[in-house]
Formats: C-alpha cells, sequence, structure tokens
C-alpha cells in the first residue's frame, strides 16, 4: 500500500547554503516526533509502514521532519528522521519519504502555514467513521466537544496522493479546520505544536471509539445541544495548549522507561 518517492524527484542538497540542523530546538522537535510515533505504535494508532506524522522545522519554515519510507513507527529514533523541503530535497538524512508523506505534508505545510504539525493515520475507530454515511461526529460524548467546529470532511476520495495536485486538493479541503476526516481514507490533525497535534489525534480516536461504541448499541445516539457543545468547547480550549505540552511530557516519561532508545 505504501509508495516510495522516486528518487528522479528528489535532489540530495538545497545548494551552497545549507541550514544549520544541529540546534537545539530542531533536536527537540525530533524527540518529541519520535516520541510521538512510538506512543501511537502503543496504541494501535498506526498502519503497517504506510502512516505518517511531520513537523516544521524550528527556524526554517520551508522545512519539515519527517519519517522515512520503509520503517514502522515503533522502530523510529529521533536520528532517523529525515528532513525534506518542499521541492522533494531530503536536506538531511538516510533514505526517502514515502510517496503520498511527501506530496500530501509537503502541500499541507506550504499552503496552511499555521500547521506546524500534520499527523496522518488510518486509526481505525476515526477512519471507519470516515466510511459512513453523512458527518463521521455526532458530537454526543464530551472528549468529542474538543473538537465541535474544528473538523472538516474531505468527501472527494481520489486515490493515492501521488502528485502535488492531490496534495494541493487537500490542503484546500483543510480549509480552516484542524482536523479532516478524509472519506474512504483516513484523518489528518493538524497542530500549531507537535504536542497539540498528538493531543488532538489522540483525544480524536477516543472520541471516535466511543462514538462507535455508542452507534454499536442500535440505540439513537443523542447529540449535545449545540450551546452547551460551543460552551464545552471553548472551556476545553482554554487549557488545551499547556494540557497538550503536559501530555506530550507524560509520554516521554513512559517511553523513557519503557523505549529510551526512541530519544537517539
Amino acid at each position: 500500500m505504501a509508495h516510495q518517492l522516486s528518487t528522479s524527484n528528489l535532489a540530495s542538497s538545497r545548494g551552497p547554503n545549507q541550514p544549520d540542523l544541529e540546534t537545539k530546538e530542531i533536536w527537540q522537535a525530533r524527540v518529541d516526533l519520535a516520541a510521538c510515533f512510538r506512543m501511537a505504535a502503543e496504541y494501535g494508532l498506526e498502519e503497517g509502514i504506510c502512516n505518517h506524522f511531520s513537523a516544521v522545522v524550528p527556524g526554517y519554515d520551508d522545512l519539515f521532519i519527517v519519517n522515512p519510507y520503509g520503517y514502522a513507527f515503533r522502530e523510529l529514533t529521533a536520528s532517523m528522521l529525515l528532513v525534506c523541503d518542499f521541492h522533494g530535497n531530503v536536506v538531511s538524512g538516510n533514505g526517502t519519504p514515502e510517496a503520498t508523506a511527501f506530496y500530501i505534508h509537503a502541500r499541507i505545510h506550504k499552503n496552511i502555514p499555521r500547521a506546524k504539525a500534520a499527523f496522518h493515520t488510518h486509526m481505525p475507530y476515526a477512519t471507519a467513521l470516515s466510511m459512513t454515511e453523512g458527518d463521521p461526529l455526532i458530537f454526543a460524548g464530551q472528549t468529542s466537544l474538543k473538537f465541535y467546529g474544528r473538523t472538516a470532511v474531505d468527501r472527494d476520495y481520489n486515490g493515492l496522493a501521488l502528485d502535488e495536485r492531490e496534495g494541493d486538493r487537500i490542503a484546500a479541503a483543510i480549509g480552516d479546520a484542524d482536523i479532516v476526516f478524509m472519506k474512504h481514507h483516513g484523518v489528518m490533525v493538524c497542530g500549531p505544536t507537535i504536542a497539540e497535534a498528538w493531543d488532538d489525534l489522540y483525544y480524536l480516536e477516543r472520541a471516535c471509539e466511543v462514538q462507535t461504541l455508542a452507534l454499536s448499541t442500535g440505540r439513537k445516539v443523542v447529540p449535545v445541544a449545540h450551546e452547551i457543545a460551543e460552551a464545552a468547547y471553548r472551556q476545553m480550549r482554554e487549557g488545551d495548549p499547556e494540557s497538550a505540552r503536559l501530555h506530550l511530557d507524560s509520554i516521554k516519561r513512559v517511553l523513557d522507561r519503557t523505549q529510551p532508545d526512541y530519544a537517539q
């Protein structure tokens, strides 16, 4: 299912003016992203070697960090991650990104500057709801209200994203949303930080899991009234950046004890 990006689309460098990719901030972004890969694997949010997370390189808005093709999330370490530009150049790292990872993530980061992190998975419950009729989320459970007014649905599934046009189309479908359900495909979560993207990805799958369980009862699932849903969303958003930071710190502490090589 995964497709390697053709080496004919890649250059080995950016030219004579090489960026400084050895800063403390960039290494921390690598470690944080590696932690997200490992914990996503622990929670079963990935699918084989097909899914991908990316983050804009701190200090370089035209570069992004992404996982290399051919590795499961649980194998990845901070030093294994690639740095690419929007033109198909691998600026740092060994290997290439998976083709759809490049064409989707490069165009999202280029076209949506506020998306400093972009996480794409085929996580089971969210993907299942992307396959159903109507809007995926009913907003009946408290956790789902974190996403009230923040979601979009890309209803025009068009096969694999193997060129810039499909990446541009997906970026346009996201619009002002933070989360896009990609019909018949999966989800994309965009965030201003790696921590906030991780927090949203985790709680989105939890919200979708609970809704799927509720639907499985065969009883009508009742949405929360608009006014209450909107108020609850505002309450949650007030503390989200700090809560997300603490959430990411917590998974790194767990990994420091159980899988410390993620930070190598």
